[in-house]
C-alpha cells in the first residue's frame, strides 16, 4: 500500500493546484549533480515533451508566483536568448541522436514578449539545435492580450504552432485591475481577432473567477465574451492569493470566498455545457465539435519532458529536475543573472530536483489520472504496476463514501471535479507534504 498524509477532505475545496507532481517546493538541490547523459540514459527517447521557458512579461500580474520578470531590459532577453542556444547544445548532447520528440510547448512568462524576430531566434533553437520538428508536431504558445500582434502571431503561424493560450482572466477592466492585470477591453478584443485571422487551429482562453467585486452576473458577462469567440479550449481557474505575489501583499481574507468560488464554478459548468463543451477536468472545457489537431492530451504518466530555459522543469521517470525557483522581484533577478552567467558546461548536470522512487512514482500516475475527467485506467496501471491501484490506494473508498468519486474509486463524479484541488493535497505523499512545508519562499 502506498502511504500518504491525510489532510481533511472536509476542508477547503481550495487548497493547492496541483499542475504537477511532485510540486516544484519539493525540489532541492542535487549534490552530487547528476550528469544529464546518465540520468536520460535508461529512459525512452522517441516520445518526448520540449518545453521552452520565456520568463518576461510585459507586466507581473497580482495573481502570478510563476517564474517571470516584468518589462526586463533588451539586452538581457539577448543575452537570454544567446544562454540558451548554449543551454539547448548541452542537453541535446546528453541526450543523443535518437531524442526524438512528439509534441513542443513555449510557456513563461509571456513568450510572445520577445518580438517577432526574438521568436524566430527560439524556433531556430528548438529545431536547429534541439531537432524538433517545426512544423511537424503539435506546438502549443503562450501569449497575453498586449502581445498577440499580427507580426509575432505570422511567426506562431509560420512555424506550426498549433494552439496559442491566452490569458484574458477577465473581459471587464475593473475586474482585470482587481486581480492586479490592468487592461483594457478593446486591447483584448483585438488580441483575439488577430489570434483568429492568425488561423491557428485552437484556441484558448484563460479566465478567473473569485476576483474581489465580481458577481454571478459579471462573471456571466466574462463567459459569454469569451464564447463569443468559440474557443475550441477555456481554462478556469479559481483565484488564489499566494506569498510574495502582488494580490498576497494585500489583506485578502473573506469568510464567504470559497463558497463565492465553488458557485461561480458551477455556474461556469453550466454555462459552458450548455454551449457545447466537454469538460476535460476542474480547469479544461473543451468544445466538443471542435478539431483536435494535437490528437491526445499529453500524457505526463508516460512521456519524458525536456524543459529548457531558466524555470523549466524536466521529467524522467525518476527524477525530476530544474534550475533554482523564486518569485519575489529581487530574487526572480538573482536567478537569471545566476543562470545567464553559467559557463556551458554548467548545463550538462541536473541542479535541483525530487527523486521519485517506486511509490511516488505509482502516486503521480495515480495523481495525474485521477484529476482528469476521464479517471483512471486501471489495466494500463496494472501492466505497468503490476497490481490494481485500488490495490495501492485504498483511500480512494473515501472519495466513493462522500460521493466523490465512483463506485470503483477511479474516476471521481462532478463534485469531486469540483474540489480537485483538495483531493490532490489530500493524496499527497507525507514525503512530498514534508519537503513543501519546508520550503522557503523567496
Amino acid at each position: 500500500m502506498v502511504t500518504s498524509t491525510d489532510p481533511s477532505l472536509d476542508g477547503s475545496p481550495y487548497q493547492q493546484y496541483l499542475y504537477a507532481y511532485p510540486h516544484k517546493t519539493s525540489y532541492r538541490p542535487l549534490r552530487p549533480r547528476p550528469r544529464l547523459a546518465d540520468v536520460w540514459r535508461a529512459e525512452a527517447r522517441d516520445a518526448l515533451f520540449l518545453y521552452l521557458h520565456v520568463p518576461f512579461c510585459e507586466m507581473r500580474c497580482g495573481f502570478c508566483n510563476l517564474f517571470t520578470r516584468a518589462n526586463a531590459p533588451e539586452e538581457q532577453v539577448t543575452a537570454y536568448l544567446r544562454q540558451l542556444r548554449r543551454q539547448a547544445e548541452r542537453v541535446a548532447d546528453a541526450l543523443g541522436d535518437d531524442a526524438g520528440y512528439v509534441r513542443a510547448a513555449f510557456g513563461g512568462g509571456t513568450p510572445t514578449y520577445l518580438t517577432a524576430d526574438e521568436l524566430t531566434e527560439l524556433f531556430d533553437i528548438a529545431t536547429a539545435t534541439v531537432g524538433a520538428r517545426l512544423p511537424g508536431v503539435p506546438l502549443s504558445v503562450e501569449t497575453s492580450p498586449a502581445t498577440a500582434t499580427p507580426d509575432r502571431l505570422a511567426v506562431l503561424a509560420a512555424h506550426g504552432t498549433t494552439r496559442v493560450s491566452i490569458g484574458v482572466q477577465s473581459f471587464l477592466d475593473v475586474e482585470a485591475r482587481a486581480a492586479g492585470r490592468p487592461q483594457r477591453r478593446t486591447e483584448v478584443e483585438a488580441a483575439l481577432g488577430a489570434i483568429r485571422d492568425a488561423r491557428i487551429p485552437v484556441l484558448n482562453i484563460d479566465l478567473i473567477y473569485g476576483i474581489d467585486g465580481q458577481t454571478a452576473d459579471t462573471w456571466q458577462q466574462s463567459l459569454d465574451a469569451a464564447l463569443a469567440w468559440r474557443p475550441e479550449e477555456l481554462y478556469l481557474y479559481p483565484l488564489y492569493v499566494r506569498p510574495l505575489t502582488g494580490l498576497g501583499r494585500r489583506a485578502h481574507a473573506r469568510a464567504d470566498w470559497d463558497a463565492q468560488r465553488l458557485a461561480l464554478y458551477r455556474q461556469a459548468v453550466d454555462t459552458l455545457g450548455a454551449a457545447g463543451y466537454r469538460q476535460e477536468s476542474m480547469r479544461q472545457f473543451r468544445r466538443a465539435d471542435a478539431p483536435v489537431p494535437d490528437g491526445p492530451d499529453y500524457c505526463c504518466q508516460d512521456d519524458g519532458m525536456v524543459g529548457l530555459g531558466c524555470g523549466a522543469r524536466s521529467y524522467t521517470t525518476a527524477l525530476h529536475y530544474s534550475f533554482d525557483y523564486a518569485v519575489s522581484v529581487s530574487q526572480v533577478r538573482a536567478v537569471l543573472d545566476d543562470y545567464l552567467a553559467r559557463p556551458a558546461d554548467d548545463f550538462g548536470y541536473a541542479e535541483f530536483g525530487f527523486h521519485l522512487d517506486g511509490a511516488e512514482q505509482r502516486r503521480r500516475w495515480l495523481l495525474k489520472s485521477l484529476l482528469r475527467a476521464e479517471g483512471v485506467d486501471a489495466d494500463a496501471y496494472r501492466t505497468r504496476f503490476g497490481r490494481p491501484p485500488t490495490e495501492d490506494f485504498p483511500q480512494l473508498g473515501g472519495l466513493v463514501e462522500r460521493g466523490w468519486a465512483t463506485a470503483d474509486g477511479l474516476r471521481l463524479t462532478p463534485a469531486g471535479l469540483a474540489r480537485s484541488d483538495a483531493i490532490g493535497p489530500w493524496l499527497t505523499s507525507a514525503e512530498v507534504h514534508h519537503a513543501m512545508t519546508g520550503y522557503v519562499p523567496r
